[in-house]
């Protein structure tokens, strides 16, 4: 069987420098890629995170370049602190995206955050802090109450994605969405808990989160979007 179009490169394992620190991460980059999402961990997880891997796995088949990076190094990660300190993880963003307009095979695509509960928060704090930079953010399961001064000021179209059984966290979404002034949209998924691990629900993740970042990090039109049962034309 002949490659896929969209084959350019393997996962790339490499380190961004942050301050003293060094950030281990998996680059991909199809080939004829516009837009790159950079994955945000929730606490206690990582660039080999199972879930976070499927949900890059679906958006590099949809043509987008996936970074999946350990924000905090192996020590800092046993430090409950450093790991709900959504600050220093937002910096950690920053230098990851520095590092991306960098690279050669990046430094011209459109960036994206893609956060997992406390991640979540913290992309949305570095999307607000630089506007210019971040095109879109999806967050799965997040914790955007984390960064709540900072959510008035995020430009970048939000979706938020909450388990409909994950009761407190679908409120602390409505607060949140309520505080954006960005265009943005939230989407419960009936039956799922915070860790999407019930059939299908994950692949409801995925796909919504292709949609969207398509959508606004790419110049491509989904023929079949009309056909899909969410769609993001009204935004909340």
């Amino acid at each position: 069987m002949a490659p896929s179009t969209r084959e350019k490169h393997a996962n790339r394992l490499i380190e961004i420098p942050a301050g003293r620190r060094r950030l281990s991460g998996i680059l991909h980059v199809p080939a004829g890629a516009e837009g790159v999402v950079t994955f945000a961990h929730g606490s206690g997880s990582g660039r080999f995170s199972p879930r976070n891997q499927f949900v890059a796995h679906v958006l590099q088949e949809a043509g987008l370049a996936t970074l999946l990076i350990d924000l905090l190094e192996e020590d800092e990660a046993e430090d409950r602190e450093k790991v709900f300190d959504v600050a220093l993880l937002a910096e950690r963003l920053q230098s990851a995206a520095r590092w991306l307009r960098r690279e050669p095979d990046t430094r011209a695509l459109r960036l994206g955050y893609f956060g997992a509960s406390t991640g979540a928060g913290a992309a949305l704090v570095a999307a607000a802090l630089e506007p210019a930079t971040v095109r879109a953010v999806v967050s799965r399961g997040g914790r955007p109450d984390l960064a709540a001064r900072y959510l008035p000021a995020v430009q970048a179209p939000t979706l938020l994605i909450v388990g409909g059984n994950d009761d407190v966290v679908i409120e602390l979404n409505e607060q949140a969405l309520r505080r954006l002034r960005c265009p943005k949209h939230l989407v419960v998924i009936p039956g799922a808990t915070h860790l999407f691990e019930e059939p299908g629900a994950l692949e409801e993740v995925s796909r919504l989160a292709k949609d969207w970042f398509v959508q606004h990090l790419t110049t491509t039109v989904m023929d079949d979007r009309k056909n899909q049962p969410h769609h993001f034309d009204e935004m909340i």
